[in-house]
């Protein structure tokens, strides 16, 4: 049984992230691709991975257990805001963490010599990591993520309308079928876990996740950033009726360039980030961006002199063939 111990403070810094963690989605589809009865949910997209899995890709695997610990330090705090990022995040990990966090993975399974390595902080394993995790996501993610941000943008309105109507306990008690709010305490049933985490003020960030396969799951270290996962309902799936040429579609629906902003746009960025990625000039870029925005498929966000654009989860639901 995990339980969570609330204070008042706690239930006031509750906070929803904003999509989907790309660094923990990567961790928990390692998790279902280690795991080798894997047939229901994921076989389809599971199937499709392990075919043709790059070499590259296994060291990470290593590091993925389906049961059991996997290192904290490859999903750095607070989120990322892309792969990218979460990825210069993980390889700046102290050595210290590093140590302590392979030692662990030590106590449930043999490690192999580049864990060892890594481990010592060696900067040949460090690299080694950068590359293996790289291959890995671009494998394994990358191709399906417009989708799997789709299906949590559709969770994540679902929690906002609760929110609206039962407030953050509400939303607490909502999250899956063995948790349980009885204030001060947030009680998830599994058999396999004896633990309380008090969170002591620092409040708890709630992570919807695709990959999370089965109950709702923590950081196992108690000092790091308090943070639950938890599975959405999967109303879109990753590996759907194969498509002949999605991008051709797209620009017959909304032109060759306006399409290109679109898919730009699946990394949130600037007016001027847009321009760049599309080659294009900044008033044009900013015209694309007002069209889409009007269209529903962005949102615009203004601070100070910049404006950040993102997709609405119509605009991925597009991309991905699935709109909400």
């Amino acid at each position: 049984m995990l339980r969570i111990h609330f204070t008042s403070d706690d239930l006031a810094r509750v906070r929803m992230a904003a999509g989907p963690d790309p660094m923990w989605e990567t961790l928990l589809s390692g998790h279902l691709i280690n795991e080798l009865h894997e047939a229901r949910t994921f076989g389809a997209w599971r199937s499709r991975v392990v075919a043709d899995l790059p070499r590259l890709a296994l060291p990470y695997l290593h590091l993925t257990p389906p049961r059991g610990y996997s290192p904290d330090f490859l999903t750095p705090a607070d989120g990322a805001a892309d792969f990218g990022d979460g990825l210069d995040r993980v390889l700046v990990t102290h050595r210290d963490r590093l140590r302590t966090d392979i030692d662990r993975l030590g106590e449930q399974k043999a490690v192999s010599t580049w864990a060892s390595d890594l481990r010592d902080g060696l900067v040949k394993a460090v690299d080694g990591l950068g590359a293996t995790m790289t291959a890995y996501h671009a494998h394994a993610i990358e191709p399906y993520w417009t989708r799997i941000h789709a299906a949590v943008d559709a969770d994540l309105m679902v929690r906002a309308r609760l929110l609206a109507t039962s407030g953050v306990e509400g939303v607490l008690s909502s999250l899956h079928s063995t948790i349980a709010w009885d204030a001060p305490v947030l009680t998830i049933d599994n058999p396999t876990v004896d633990r309380d985490v008090h969170l002591a003020g620092r409040g708890l960030r709630l992570i919807p996740s695709y990959f999370c396969s089965g109950k709702p799951i923590t950081c196992a270290d108690p000092e790091l950033e308090p943070v639950l996962l938890f599975p959405i309902e999967r109303s879109v799936s990753l590996v759907g009726v194969p498509r002949a040429d999605p991008q051709a579609a797209l620009a017959r629906l909304l032109g060759r360039t306006r399409a290109a902003a679109l898919q730009a746009l699946v990394r949130p960025t600037t007016t001027s980030g847009l321009a760049r990625r599309l080659g294009a000039s900044l008033a044009s870029a900013s015209e694309h961006a007002t069209v889409l925005r009007r269209a529903g498929l962005i949102r615009s966000t203004r601070c100070g002199n910049r404006t950040s654009h993102e997709l609405t989860a119509l605009g991925h639901g597009l991309l991905s063939g699935t709109p909400a």
